[in-house]
């Protein structure tokens, strides 16, 4: 399930650098944004949990990280279901 989330979710962030100029001054830029903060904060938490798992400080990091990520989704979607910019 990692992996494919994982590539989901680099082809997602890909996508968006590339229709990046497309969306900008309406709505959707602020989501494109969301999601590639999202994207690069996800990879650099990802990659210090896992580095740090040995001495057990990286498994708190990657769990943190799971619910700041879930909380990322939902309040992106819910920003987008009612077509609004996200705050």
């Amino acid at each position: 399930m990692a992996l494919f989330s994982g590539i989901t979710a680099f082809i997602a962030v890909i996508i968006n650098y590339v229709k990046r100029d497309e969306v900008r001054g309406t709505w959707l830029q602020s989501h494109f944004d969301w999601q590639i903060k999202t994207f690069w904060c996800v990879l650099i938490l990802a990659i210090i949990g896992t580095i740090t798992r040995f001495i057990l400080i990286g498994y708190v990091i990657l769990f943190g990280l799971t619910l700041w990520y879930i909380y990322r989704m939902v309040k992106g979607f819910l920003a987008f279901n009612e077509r609004r910019n996200i705050e």
